[in-house]
């Protein structure tokens, strides 16, 4: 049965706190910084999460660095419902690309728009290749010397190269678009010219 919503939730937490232990703020940015790139989990969810692990004794409570501050640990068995939520099914998710609907539709949209929404999305891919490749740069000079360094590489890896095949797609699009006039005034509503 593939994994759930709130299962993958428990597998962000755990996994974040199996690099390291931390506050659950500490927890919250790890989430948002570190697998923000191709993770993205609702701080909504994080702390009731952190709550339910907690009473389940997959995580523990400790002092904090800070008076009446906690620091969560994963504990033994929050390591093995870790591996056991990571070797559930991967749930795909349905497909939904709010420029690709544009761009279906884009006689009725019109060709000038249709341009822009791509040199948008180059730009943004083109911005998000920047970041990847910092973020590998910070990360490789952070944790040289983690075990899970080879790990967290093929995650940005994965983000550059999505980001290197949008610019490459939008290249493509832009010039399939390319011969049509920019004052495109096509007929909508199923009329014919």
């Amino acid at each position: 049965m593939p994994m759930a919503r709130r299962s993958q939730t428990e597998t962000a937490v755990l996994g974040a706190l199996s690099m390291h232990p931390m506050t659950a703020y500490a927890l919250r940015e790890a989430i948002r910084d570190v697998l923000g790139h191709f993770w993205s989990e609702s701080f909504g969810q994080i702390y009731p999460t952190l709550g339910a692990l907690e009473r389940q004794g997959h995580v523990e409570r400790r002092e904090g660095p800070r008076s009446g501050s906690s620091t969560f640990v994963i504990t033994d068995s929050g390591t093995a419902r870790l591996r056991e939520l990571l070797n559930e099914p991967i749930t795909a998710a349905p497909p939904r690309n709010g420029l690709l609907l544009r761009l279906f539709f884009g006689r009725t949209l019109g060709v000038r728009k249709c341009r822009e929404l791509l040199l948008e999305a180059k730009a943004d891919a083109e911005r998000n290749l920047a970041g990847y490749e910092g973020l590998a740069r910070k990360i490789s000079a952070e944790e040289k010397d983690s075990p899970d360094l080879p790990y967290v590489l093929t995650t940005i890896s994965a983000g550059r190269r999505s980001a290197e095949n949008v610019i490459a797609w939008a290249d493509e699009a832009l010039a399939l678009l390319g011969d049509i006039p920019a004052d495109d005034t096509t007929p909508t509503n199923g009329e014919s010219s």
